[in-house]
């Protein structure tokens, strides 16, 4: 038989050999819950045993990490590690036994449960889901134009929505009878199966099939709702599209979707907006784009223009020779903010000169005099030779002389 104070030497020497738990999880020792479990959980993924089968030194790390995390997660076993170390669970302070860590006592179903989600096929949480919940939400479109959405508008929806039924105050069952608790749940919700994993026994807990997870089963139906316990009808709602709105976003109405369950609140209404196409005006973030055109008399001159806005029409002073492409920017003419309807963007036009297609006899005239004054390029086109013409007039000695003795004949 060993003696007493060998093996709490031996205890020692082991827990020496471990690594600290905070370096297992590569946190700081003032780490606190979140920054715990964000780092457990990457390297329970990285070295779970079903990503890694066949994997001892995997396997290995992954208790390891599964240890560390047990201690400092719990925060009686944190402060007694935080002050004696893994001596604390060695039996000298009150542990128990080789490490302090007993891996098949620890509720590890619960770290995983939360971590994990779904991993073991459920959850392992507790309570039941019987209890009052939120109704569904309902998603509805509507269409407005490019000026309501810069604006903002009102619009009316007519939807169909649920109500509790009258007659049986939302309980599904006849008038003077009532709902009995589920017999396959006995009313809990839920249907707790257990299984085995690499931890041992998991209980997962799924929503009871019989009653949907209310625990309650209607045997004598009430003939208004056929049991739903609601009864439909339609109603209209007034949906305010605030000022700036975009294309595709969604504007939500708390409490206007579809009834909660065992009294919880009524889900929402959340209403996208499609926003029409403007034959002028494009949207870029909160800046409005569109050209405008410009005689070419305005453009060399200079004068007083009008350009159409979602604010109605802005007149502009164009300056004497403004070229094709020339940005104008209204400042404030764009689109509001949603977050401060006061805050603007701008309206950007680009100017473009207008070439006439129909002119009188009058017009050309004075045309062709306006251009021999400023450089004479209509008649610099007419004494340009073409390539062709140049090509004519190079011809070879051969052919010239041929030309020569035809002459002659």
């Amino acid at each position: 038989m060993v003696p007493l104070t060998n093996r709490k030497g031996k205890n020692k020497e082991m827990a020496e050999t471990k690594r600290d738990y905070y370096e297992v999880l590569g946190v700081p020792k003032d780490a606190d819950e979140a920054a715990l479990k964000k780092a457990y959980r990457v390297l329970a993924k990285k070295y779970h045993p079903d990503a890694n089968p066949g994997d001892k030194e995997a396997e290995a790390k992954f208790k390891e990490a599964s240890e560390a995390y047990s201690v400092l997660s719990d925060p009686e076993k944190r402060k007694k590690y935080d002050q004696f170390g893994h001596a604390a669970f060695d039996g000298g302070a009150g542990g128990a036994g080789y490490g302090g860590f007993d891996f098949n006592g620890a509720d590890m179903g619960d770290i995983f449960g939360d971590i994990f989600g779904d991993l073991f096929g459920g959850s392992r949480r507790g309570g039941t889901s019987n209890g009052p919940m939120k109704g569904a939400n309902i998603r509805k479109s509507v269409r407005i134009t490019f000026e309501e959405a810069v604006h903002g508008c009102e619009k009316e929806l007519e939807l169909v929505l649920k109500d509790p039924c009258e007659d049986c105050h939302g309980t599904g069952a006849k008038p003077g009878t009532s709902p009995e608790t589920c017999p396959k749940c006995g009313g809990r919700g839920q249907i707790v199966y257990t299984s085995q994993s690499f931890f041992g026994t998991v209980q997962n807990v799924q929503t009871c099939p019989t009653c949907g997870g209310s625990g309650k089963v209607v045997k004598e139906k009430c003939p208004k709702c056929a049991g739903t316990g609601y009864t439909a009808s339609k109603k209209k709602i007034k949906v305010t599209i605030p000022a700036g709105i975009d294309n595709g976003q969604s504007i939500r109405i708390r409490e206007k979707g579809e009834p909660g369950v065992n009294g919880g609140p009524r889900g929402d209404l959340l209403v996208e907006v499609n926003v029409s196409r403007h034959p002028i005006f494009q949207r870029v973030d909160m800046n409005i784009l569109s050209t405008v055109s410009i005689s070419f008399a305005i453009a060399a001159l200079g004068g007083e223009i009008k350009i159409p806005t979602v604010d109605g029409d802005v007149v502009c002073t164009i300056k004497p020779g403004t070229k094709t492409g020339t940005k104008v920017r209204l400042t404030g003419k764009g689109v509001p903010s949603l977050r401060n309807s006061q805050v603007r963007g701008d309206h950007l036009v680009t100017v473009v000169i207008q070439t006439p297609d129909h002119l009188s006899a009058e017009a050309k005239e004075a045309l062709r005099r306006f251009d021999e004054l400023t450089g004479n390029t209509l008649k610099r086109s007419e004494n340009t030779e073409t390539a062709e013409d140049k090509k004519s007039k190079k011809k070879s000695f051969k052919e010239k002389v041929k030309e020569v003795f035809e002459d002659k004949e």
